[in-house]
C-alpha cells in the first residue's frame, strides 16, 4: 500500500489542529482541541506549554480515527511563532510560556533593538520577538534562565515529545530572533547577550528535513504507524503563504485573519523597515512580511461596542457582521469621506509605532454604522497597498497576484474593495486550513510523495474565487490613497504626545 496521506499539524494561539492530507491536498479527516490563553497583566500573554502536547496529541488521535493509517507517510507541525517556553533539565516548564502577542518587554526594545540586531535577524525592533522578552527574564527572573535546561520554541517543544530529540526547524526558531539570516545558524552574541549557550536551544534543522520517526510509545499513543518520519516544519505564517502556493516572487500570500498578515518571496537576503524577514518554508529562502495588527479584530471590536443589530428580534438567522456588511456593500467607495486609519492595536510595518492608534477622519452628520463598517474595510485594504508598496519597492518586483486566506477572506464585499483598491487580482484559497495545509506540503515532499517543496505547493494548493480590479473604480481608490497615506505621518507627533500624557 502506498504511502500517499500526510498529517498535517497547526498548533496555534487558541487551538491545535490535526488534518490528514492526501496528495492532491484535499482534507479527508480533521480534529480541533482548544487550550488557554493566560493574560495575568495588561500586555502580557502566556500559556501552559503542557496544553499543546495534550492539544495536539489528542487532534491527531482523532484525525486519524477515520483514515488508512497504513497510508500516512509522515507528519510535520506548524505553529505560533515567536512564543516560547523555559524547560528545566528534565523537559519540564519552570514558567508559563510566552507569547508572540506579549510586548512587556517595549523598554528592552528601546535599550537594546540596534540596526545591528535588524540587520542579522531580520526582524525590525519590537518586543513580538522572543529575544527581547528573554531580556526581560534576564532582568526581572534572572533564576528561571540560569535555571534553563532548553528554551524552545512550540515546534522544538512538540518534536521533543514526539521524537525524544530537541530538533526544531530553522524557519521555526527563526521568528524567535535568535537566528542569523545570512546562515541560519543562531547568532553567538545573541544567545550571550541573554545568558544562554548553544546547549541550553534546540538544534537546528533545514524546513521539509526529515528530523527523526516517531517514537513508539508516541505511535501507539496517536495510532500511527511505527517509524513514521516527523518532518521539520515553519512557522504559521511561513507555512500559510507555502499553503498558498506562493514559493516565488511576483505573488503574495493574504491572512485577513485578527490581524493581517502578507508574505511574497524573495530568493535572497533582504531586510528594511517596510517588512520583517523570515527564513521561507523552502530552504536557503526568505519570507518578507508585512503585518498589522487591527484585521477581524477591528471589525469585532466595532460590532461589539457600537453596531447593536438585534437580530434576534428581528428573527433573521444572520450575523451581525452579515448584516453590516450588506449595507456597507449599498455604499460608494470611500464611504462618503470617512477614512478610517486601522492602527486600533499601533502601528507595525513599516512604521514600528506602539504609540499609534487609529483614526476616524472625515466625519459627518451623513454618516452611519454601515459607513463606519466599511471604512474600517477600506482602511485595511489601504494600509496594505502601502505595505505592499514597500515590500514590492524592496524587492524590485511587481506583486502581479494576491492570495487571500484567512476568515475575512470569506467576505466577498472585503475582497473586491481589497482588488479594488490595491488594483490587483484577489484569488481565495481553495482550502480554508491552507496553513496546516502548508505542513502538509512539507511532509509530502519529505517522503517523495512529491518531488520537491515547490512541486507540491503547486498541486496541492488552490483558488476557488478570483475578484478582479474593478476599471471605474479604482481610480477613485487612488485619489483617496493620497489622502490617506498622510493621515499617520500628520498625527505621528500627537500619538506620542498622547501616549506621554496617558
Amino acid at each position: 500500500m502506498a504511502r500517499d496521506y500526510v498529517v498535517g499539524v497547526d498548533c496555534s494561539t487558541t487551538a491545535a489542529k490535526a488534518v490528514v492530507w492526501n496528495a492532491m491536498g484535499e482534507a479527508l479527516s480533521e480534529s480541533r482541541m482548544t487550550f488557554d490563553l493566560q493574560q495575568p497583566h495588561r500586555g502580557w500573554g502566556e500559556q501552559n506549554a503542557e496544553d499543546w502536547w495534550t492539544a495536539t496529541s489528542s487532534a491527531i488521535r482523532r484525525a486519524v480515527q477515520t483514515v488508512d493509517t497504513s497510508r500516512v507517510g509522515a507528519v510535520s507541525v506548524t505553529h505560533q511563532r515567536e512564543s516560547f517556553v523555559c524547560l528545566d533539565r528534565a523537559g519540564q516548564p519552570l514558567r508559563p510560556a510566552m507569547l508572540w502577542l506579549d510586548v512587556r518587554a517595549t523598554e528592552q526594545v528601546q535599550n537594546f533593538g540596534t540596526p545591528d540586531v535588524h540587520r542579522v535577524t531580520g526582524k525590525p525592533p519590537n518586543p513580538t520577538a522572543a529575544w527581547y522578552k528573554l531580556l526581560w527574564l534576564a532582568q526581572h527572573e534572572p533564576e528561571t534562565l540560569s535555571r534553563a535546561g532548553k528554551v524552545v520554541d512550540v515546534h522544538g517543544f512538540l518534536v521533543h515529545r514526539l521524537t525524544g530529540r530537541w530538533v526544531t526547524s530553522w524557519a521555526s526558531a527563526d521568528p524567535l530572533g535568535l537566528v542569523d539570516l545570512s546562515t541560519f545558524d543562531y547568532d553567538d552574541a545573541l544567545l550571550a547577550a541573554v545568558g544562554l549557550d548553544r546547549s541550553q536551544v534546540p538544534e537546528l534543522a533545514a524546513p521539509g528535513s526529515v528530523i527523526d520517526t516517531l517514537s513508539d510509545e508516541v505511535s501507539d499513543r496517536l495510532g500511527l504507524p511505527h517509524g513514521l518520519p516527523v518532518v521539520a516544519g515553519a512557522g504559521d505564517g511561513q507555512c500559510a503563504q507555502l499553503g498558498t502556493g506562493v514559493t516565488a516572487p511576483g505573488r503574495a500570500s493574504l491572512n485577513l485573519g485578527s490581524g493581517v498578515v502578507s508574505g511574497t518571496h524573495s530568493t535572497t537576503y533582504l531586510h528594511g523597515q517596510e517588512f520583517r524577514t523570515l527564513a521561507a518554508a523552502v530552504p536557503g529562502e526568505y519570507s518578507l512580511e508585512t503585518f498589522m495588527g487591527g484585521g477581524a479584530v477591528t471589525l469585532n471590536w466595532f460590532v461589539t461596542k457600537f453596531a447593536g443589530v438585534d437580530l434576534r428580534s428581528l428573527g433573521l438567522d444572520l450575523t451581525a457582521e452579515q448584516v453590516l456588511e450588506t449595507a456597507a456593500a449599498q455604499l460608494p467607495p470611500g464611504s462618503e469621506g470617512l477614512l478610517a486609519l486601522p492602527y486600533w492595536t499601533g502601528a507595525l510595518t513599516p512604521y514600528w509605532d506602539h504609540h499609534a492608534r487609529g483614526v476616524i477622519l472625515g466625519l459627518s452628520g451623513i454618516h452611519g454604522k454601515a459607513h463606519f463598517y466599511r471604512a474600517i474595510l477600506e482602511g485595511v485594504a489601504l494600509e496594505q497597498r502601502l505595505l505592499t508598496t514597500g515590500a514590492e519597492q524592496a524587492l524590485g518586483t511587481r506583486i502581479e497576484d494576491v492570495i487571500a486566506l484567512g476568515g475575512g477572506s470569506r467576505s466577498a464585499v472585503w475582497c473586491q474593495i481589497i482588488a479594488d483598491v490595491m488594483k490587483r487580482r484577489v484569488s481565495v484559497v481553495r482550502e480554508p486550513e491552507s496553513t496546516c495545509l502548508g505542513a502538509g506540503m512539507l511532509a509530502a515532499a519529505a517522503v517523495g510523495i512529491h518531488e520537491s517543496i515547490p512541486a507540491a505547493a503547486e498541486a496541492m494548493s488552490g483558488v476557488a474565487q478570483c475578484y478582479d480590479p474593478r476599471p471605474m473604480v479604482s481610480p477613485i481608490y487612488d485619489r483617496l490613497y493620497d489622502v490617506y497615506r498622510e493621515i499617520y505621518p500628520a498625527n505621528r507627533a500627537l500619538f506620542a504626545a498622547l501616549a506621554e500624557v496617558l
